[in-house]
């Protein structure tokens, strides 16, 4: 037998495997090699995340998104559209409650404690908890004592920036701010706007129950409370409740000891401008004017 097409056979297969080997290496590289491409990965993942940390302190503080309104800057863009909203008007934040709007979720939010009752802020003296940050600082005066904010003029001090503010209109020329229509002032420019309302604006809110005319509808509101009985103003301090949050406000000043209303001839202070109007046209006032 001639043994020459067997041995051809043998090296044609041999060939066959070879190429069979080749080719799986090439499709699977060995271990070294998946070694060194997971490095250089790793590196080039390493080098992006580098570069996103310098970028980061390159930018920030950096206030690049700027109100074409008001010029004023800010850091972020979320911050930008958020502002924007005292320009607009937007408010697109409706409670769930009431229905009233605020242009940020925040202030919606603390608005709605209103109607669920919750108080978030626990004072660690007495247990008293509140539902917003700044009446349980005020609260905290009462067990310190403190009344960080005193008038430069009288020297009276006050536990709240708001009740100083009130309290310098006494010695800023009180009343300044004249009504266009008619001859009554006001101390607060506020006060003077909504005052000039009732002259301009149209009494289109009629209560069903008396027939009494508003020019808004939230006071119309607050009217009706009247009839219903509502009260919806709980005492951060007692268990008593006002329909109106102007008497929530002026009654928890019992608990507080603030009275911002301050009288500098008599050194008297009162907890509400209407007792203080009451003080200043009473005789014990004329006595201390006239020594």
């Amino acid at each position: 037998m001639d043994p020459e097409p067997s041995r051809r056979n043998n090296e044609e297969t041999k060939a066959k495997t070879d190429q069979k080997k080749m080719r799986v290496q090439r499709q699977e590289p060995n271990e070294q090699e998946k070694l060194c491409d997971f490095k250089t990965k790793r590196r080039k993942a390493k080098k992006l995340k580098n570069n996103g940390k310098q970028h980061q302190k390159k930018t920030k503080g950096k206030k690049a998104h700027a109100c074409l309104d008001c010029g004023k800057s800010f850091t972020r863009a979320d911050y930008l559209k958020s502002h924007q909203r005292i320009h607009t008007g937007e408010k697109p934040y409706k409670c769930s409650y009431c229905g009233k709007s605020f242009s940020q979720s925040s202030s919606m939010k603390t608005h709605e404690r209103i109607h669920t009752g919750e108080k978030p802020y626990t004072c660690t003296q007495c247990g008293e908890s509140f539902r917003y940050k700044h009446s349980l600082t005020h609260h905290m005066h009462v067990h310190t004592g403190e009344k960080p904010y005193t008038c430069t003029q009288c020297g009276h001090e006050f536990k709240s920036s708001g009740n100083l503010y009130q309290h310098m209109t006494i010695h800023t020329n009180p009343k300044r701010f004249a009504c266009t229509f008619c001859e009554k002032r006001f101390s607060l420019p506020y006060h003077c706007r909504k005052h000039e309302k009732t002259h301009t604006d149209k009494r289109d809110h009629v209560c069903l129950e008396c027939g009494r005319r508003f020019n808004r509808a939230d006071h119309l509101k607050v009217h009706q409370r009247i009839h219903t009985g509502e009260k919806p103003y709980k005492c951060s301090y007692c268990e008593k409740s006002f329909s109106w949050f102007g008497d929530q406000k002026i009654h928890e000043r019992i608990h507080t000891g603030e009275t911002p209303y301050y009288c500098p001839p008599c050194q008297k202070g009162y907890r509400s401008s209407r007792s203080l109007q009451k003080h200043l046209i009473s005789e014990n006032h004329n006595r201390c004017v006239s020594r």
